[in-house]
């Protein structure tokens, strides 16, 4: 199994920067990919980047030029950098992690909001 904590998830004006987290523990070898999802409300949960054990990186439309995921594998943690942020990005991310099953995060909330 594969257990994920996030962390930094919160309020931030519009056109501010966030940093969000996701450490992994457990069967990480198995790990084929990593990413975030968010899900705000009302709406369907939709997949905002991932990146392999490969290195590719892939974004939704809507965060390219903004969002950067990244890893640091010493530390089993991939980080999810958002900058110009907009109300539209409010929602609750959740990371994932990809093994021949998925696993999940809590989730953590991010409010853009003047």
């Amino acid at each position: 199994q594969v257990q994920l904590v996030e962390s930094g998830g919160g309020l931030v004006q519009p056109g501010g920067s966030l940093r969000l987290s996701c450490a992994a523990s457990g069967m990480i070898f198995s790990i084929n990919a990593m990413g975030w999802y968010r899900q705000a409300p009302g709406k369907q949960r939709e997949l905002v980047a991932v990146i392999t054990s490969g290195g590719s990186i892939n974004y939704v439309d809507s965060v390219k030029g903004r969002f950067t995921i990244s890893r640091d594998n010493a530390k089993n943690t991939v980080y999810l950098r958002m900058n110009s942020l907009t109300p539209e990005d409010t929602a609750v991310y959740y990371c994932y992690a990809q093994t021949t099953l998925t696993y999940w995060g809590q989730g953590t909330q991010v409010t853009v909001s003047s």
